[in-house]
C-alpha cells in the first residue's frame, strides 16, 4: 500500500552537510520503469533480491500517467499502483557514507515522501530536470548534462543503470572536479560491493 506523505514532525533528521564532501546522487526513476540503484527493476516481477520489501505506490506522477494510459485504453480500469521494491537497511548504509545524499531522479520531491520513509532517509536536495525525457543522445543517458551543471564544479559519485562510457567521457570532458559514476545492476539494486565502491572512492579523493 502507499505510505502518507510524512508530516514534518514525523521526518528522519537530516545529516550535517560537512564543507568539501563529495556529493552522492541518487537515482530511483518513475515513468514506463522504475530505475535499479534503489529499486531492482531488472528482477521484476519474481526474482526479488534478499532483503527487498514489496510496496505499492501511488505518487502524483504516477497516477497522472496512469490517467493518461486509461484514456487512452480501449476498455476503462482502475489505476494500477507501482511496484517498487526497496531494501530498509539503505537509508541507514547510504546515511553512514561520507557524502551529501540529493536525488537525481525524475520522481523529483516525490521521492522524499514515498521513498525516503520506506527506506529511513531524511528529506534530500533533489535535482528539478529542466529537459523533458527522453533525450536521444548518441548512447549517452538524458541526464548526464544537468548533473554536470547542477553539481557546479563539485565532486560527486552518481549511482544509475542507465550509465555508460559516453556519459563517463561527457562528465570528464565537461566537470573539472573529481567524478565517480557507478552503475548498478538492475537485477540486483545496490549491493555491499557498492558500497564498499562508494566508501573506497570518498576516502581516495578526500
Amino acid at each position: 500500500m502507499s505510505p502518507a506523505p510524512l508530516q514534518p514532525s514525523d521526518r528522519v533528521p537530516g545529516p550535517s552537510r560537512e564543507p568539501g564532501r563529495p556529493l552522492l546522487l541518487l537515482d530511483v526513476d518513475v515513468d514506463v520503469d522504475v530505475d535499479g540503484p534503489l529499486n531492482p527493476f531488472g528482477g521484476m516481477p519474481d526474482t526479488r533480491p534478499a532483503g527487498f520489501t514489496e510496496h505499492f505506490l501511488m505518487p502524483p506522477t504516477w497516477a497522472a500517467l496512469e490517467e493518461l494510459r486509461i484514456a487512452a485504453a480501449a476498455r476503462p480500469r482502475e489505476p494500477a499502483p507501482l511496484l517498487v521494491w526497496v531494501n530498509p537497511d539503505h537509508g541507514r548504509q547510504l546515511m553512514a557514507l561520507p557524502f551529501d545524499l540529493v536525488w537525481a531522479t525524475t520522481w523529483e520531491a516525490e521521492a522524499n515522501d514515498y521513498i525516503a520513509p520506506l527506506i529511513g532517509l531524511p528529506d534530500l536536495p533533489f535535482i528539478s530536470w529542466q529537459r523533458p525525457r527522453p533525450v536521444t543522445r548518441g548512447g549517452g543517458c538524458w541526464k548526464t548534462p544537468e548533473v554536470v551543471a547542477w553539481a557546479a564544479g563539485r565532486p560527486f559519485a552518481w549511482v544509475d543503470d542507465e550509465i555508460t562510457d559516453t556519459d563517463q567521457d561527457e562528465v570528464a570532458r565537461t566537470h573539472p572536479a573529481r567524478a565517480m559514476l557507478h552503475r548498478v545492476d538492475a537485477r540486483s539494486g545496490l549491493t555491499e560491493d557498492d558500497f564498499a565502491a562508494l566508501s573506497a572512492w570518498a576516502a581516495a579523493i578526500a
